[in-house]
């Protein structure tokens, strides 16, 4: 078969086979080489081109942009950190980083970026949690009251039995404990065990 050749108008002059270059039409990423035929009168198929695209090396890809090939970064499938914080996000479009970002995860959510790296902000981390302790703490407490509030009502009222009377003062002497509880060492506190 003849070598294709094209008139000024980029149609075939004679019939003929020739190598086309496909790339994709919205991000213009290379996507095959074939064998085309071309009849008389008959131009390149869309979104494609003679030229052959450059070898790339790992991690970039061929694209076709303003009528050449050129190696683009492809980053697409890893996560990156914005440096704001925040959750990860999934890189899905051809190119470079997204700005202000960073493929270096934080190791706590109260790591901030220092230009270079994640720095923990310790007094934010240690509030969090004195915080959490405190919760905690109000939240032991609740439970207690919410197991003994019967028989408070029946201490009040002199109807409680010896046996509830001797549980009542081993949940409260429990609730004495646990508000006694010294929180300024979170995570590490000695909570006291609940009365069976």
């Amino acid at each position: 078969m003849a070598k294709v050749t094209f008139d000024k108008n980029g149609l075939a002059k004679a019939d003929g086979t020739l190598t086309v270059y496909g790339y994709d039409a919205l991000t213009g990423e290379f996507t095959g080489a074939v064998q085309e035929f071309l009849a008389q009168g008959v131009g390149l198929p869309a979104c494609a081109c003679l030229t052959a695209p450059p070898d790339v090396q790992a991690g970039t890809v061929a694209v076709y942009q303003d009528g050449s090939w050129q190696s683009v970064p492809d980053h697409r499938g890893e996560a990156v950190y914005p440096v704001s914080g925040g959750a990860p996000v999934k890189i899905t479009a051809l190119g470079d980083y997204p700005a202000d970002t960073t493929t270096q995860a934080p190791a706590t959510a109260f790591d901030k970026w220092d230009g270079e790296k994640w720095v923990t902000d310790s007094d934010a981390q240690q509030q969090s949690r004195l915080d959490a302790a405190a919760s905690e703490k109000a939240a032991r407490v609740s439970e207690a009251n919410g197991i003994t509030q019967a028989w408070q009502s029946q201490l009040l009222l002199g109807i409680i039995t010896d046996a509830d009377k001797a549980t009542l003062t081993a949940w409260m002497k429990y609730v004495q404990a646990v508000q006694a509880a010294d929180v300024s060492g979170a995570p590490d506190i000695s909570w006291p065990e609940k009365p069976q």
